[in-house]
């Protein structure tokens, strides 16, 4: 009979040890504050505003070009007499055809400039992003973290409660350098 009880005891032991080490620990992190954080995403971004604006003076100079061709084929047109019918119709025709090809060019322009910030976004922003993963899963192990939750604005869907996860936004932001001005904790839901 004691055996049998020694074994139920030695059995409960096992168990309760093998549920304890089961625990997963979880965390959260808030790679907004981590992004805003970073001086390479602040550099990025100055880049980014620069192209813009450069692909923006662009086209507003193709805008300008349009208007000041358009305005000089309607002063034209306001000229039409019977005399120079055929003339300023020819004239007309060809501005037309003109401001058409302009008018093609301002929204080759606008697709060409949108895909070029785009692309270079991609250039800039991506390789952030892996060093901001890599540090978000480096600190994870460390703290020995099975899942790490982002809890961003941007990225609320993802985490439904957050009481009892650990917050390594700190840690991370510290391994990268970034600098640890605290956050407001992210909301529970």
């Amino acid at each position: 009979m004691k055996l049998i009880k020694l074994f139920f005891i030695a059995a409960g032991l096992t168990l309760t040890a093998n549920v304890a080490n089961a625990q997963q620990k979880i965390g959260n992190v808030n790679t907004e504050d981590i992004f805003a954080n970073l001086a390479e995403v602040k550099t990025a971004g100055a880049t980014i505003d620069n192209l813009t604006k450069a692909k923006q003076g662009e086209i507003e100079k193709l805008i300008t070009e349009y208007q000041t061709k358009l305005k000089a084929a309607q002063d034209k047109e306001k000229t039409l007499t019977e005399a120079n019918k055929e003339a300023v119709t020819k004239e007309l025709m060809a501005a037309q055809t003109e401001l058409q090809g302009l008018g093609k060019k301002i929204e080759d322009g606008r697709a060409q400039a949108a895909k070029e910030i785009s692309t270079k976004q991609g250039e800039l922003i991506t390789p952030i992003q892996q060093k901001v993963k890599a540090a978000i899963s480096a600190v994870a192990k460390e703290r020995n973290l099975s899942y790490v939750f982002d809890v961003s604005a941007q990225e609320a869907n993802n985490l439904v409660y957050t009481d009892g996860s650990e917050d390594i936004t700190a840690q991370v932001k510290t391994k990268l350098g970034a600098s640890a001005t605290a956050t407001k904790p992210a909301a529970k839901k």
